[in-house]
């Protein structure tokens, strides 16, 4: 910056424009202070782009519990759809590895999905309000997410229905001819299903994100296009440098994703984020047969749901690093099973690659980071990180003003994996 420039001024920077990001900034902006948002792309263009773009009252389970032990020979092979691990990757993190499987046992899975049902709760009761705020109510289908599977999975089915009844989610065990009725468009593949009946979901997630960045700049608030370089504390404040410029201010929110922790590595963090990497693509729908929610092909590992571009088909996990180069296959190996359920045309576009921060519990940070005042960290929200954003961007604007946070974010504490 030019000697003499003063530098933008905002009560709280944003640093990310993914749902997670915009969410914190509309909700301190809701609270009257003044907000700056800052990304090197548009808002909704990374991560909460590529997601299944389902508003989620069920995913209150962590991927890390005692299901994923039962089921970890078949996903040491390397070979299943659902998911796909890189060795040398796991050898370098074997250390995440490890506290990643250790969470993973029956003492662990309902405090945490407790945690994430409060998150849940407020982020959907957000989600509704902010869509018909924002302009974008046309995109929500409220017309809930269905799990399906091949075989008879009956027992499991109504184990997951019971799960969900203890903390009061609603959802329907249904059998063949049930789910045909329910999708009369698709091939009758699946026996056994469960409807998410609280779930809803949007036509294009990426955007809902730029709708709710458009109603932030028209309450006041401010969108930035730029590299950011780094944060520095400063007296009382902190002063966030980029690419064009820099911006003082008195808190930080770094809600960044994926890129996170390599921007608080500088101020002595180390953070144990690991990446869910995705894939999808989309194809022509059949307009006389058509798709009408989100469907789980639970023993596929793949999901499939109609967006405003087409069909979407997203793969599994794929734990390897960050920017490592694209292995398309998983995706190659699910479009045949997808084909074999929803009746779809060639492919549209080009297909897409995503990266989730995981943190070792399955749940995110939101909260104050331990050692800064000041600076409030917002991410690890993995694969449910466009469900939750509104809660999590809720709960982190009620503690910068002084508040309680809609719901108990102790679960979520940052000092649990850093000090």
């Amino acid at each position: 910056m030019s000697e003499g420039v003063a530098a933008q001024q905002a009560d709280v920077v944003v640093l990310g424009a993914g749902m997670v990001g915009v969410s914190a900034g509309l909700a301190a902006r809701q609270r009257g202070l003044s907000v700056i948002i800052v990304d090197r792309r548009e808002p909704g263009s990374e991560t909460s782009y590529g997601n299944a773009g389902i508003i989620s009252s069920g995913s209150i389970l962590p991927l890390n519990t005692p299901s994923l032990l039962k089921n970890l020979p078949k996903y040491l092979t390397n070979t299943h759809p659902a998911l796909r691990w890189n060795l040398p990757w796991a050898l370098a993190n074997a250390g995440w590895v490890i506290r990643f499987l250790a969470a993973a046992v029956p003492s662990q899975t309902k405090p945490r999905a407790a945690a994430l049902h409060g998150l849940i709760g407020t982020s959907l009761q957000l989600h509704r309000d902010w869509i018909v705020q924002a302009g974008a109510g046309h995109r929500i289908r409220e017309t809930g997410w269905l799990k399906a599977w091949r075989s008879d999975r009956l027992a499991a089915a109504r184990a997951e229905q019971a799960a969900l009844a203890e903390f009061a989610i609603k959802s329907e065990v249904l059998d063949r001819q049930a789910i045909s009725a329910l999708e009369p468009g698709i091939i009758p593949a699946y026996s056994t299903g469960l409807l998410h009946t609280q779930t809803a979901s949007v036509d294009s997630p990426g955007a809902v994100v730029k709708a709710y960045a458009q109603m932030l700049a028209g309450h006041g608030g401010t969108v930035r296009q730029s590299e950011i370089r780094r944060i520095e504390q400063q007296g009382d404040g902190w002063r966030v440098q980029l690419a064009d410029g820099e911006i003082a201010t008195r808190h930080v929110v770094v809600a960044l994703g994926p890129w996170s922790a390599e921007l608080l590595r500088p101020l002595g963090y180390r953070v144990p984020l690991a990446f869910e990497r995705g894939y999808h693509q989309h194809f022509v729908p059949n307009q006389a047969r058509k798709l009408l929610r989100p469907i789980h092909d639970a023993e596929g590992g793949f999901l499939m749901t109609p967006m405003e571009q087409g069909i979407r088909v997203t793969s599994g996990v794929e734990l390897t690093a960050r920017d490592a180069p694209s292995n398309y296959a998983q995706l190659e190996a699910v479009v045949p099973m997808a084909r074999s359920v929803a009746e779809f045309g060639d492919a549209i576009g080009e297909r897409w690659r995503g990266a989730r921060p995981t943190l070792p519990d399955s749940l995110p940070m939101i909260g104050p980071a331990p050692r800064h005042r000041g600076l409030w960290l917002a991410f690890g929200n993995q694969h449910i990180g466009f469900t939750t954003g509104p809660g999590t961007g809720a709960a982190v604007a009620a503690m910068i003003a002084g508040d309680a946070p809609p719901f108990d974010v102790k679960a979520f504490s940052p000092d649990r994996y850093i000090a």
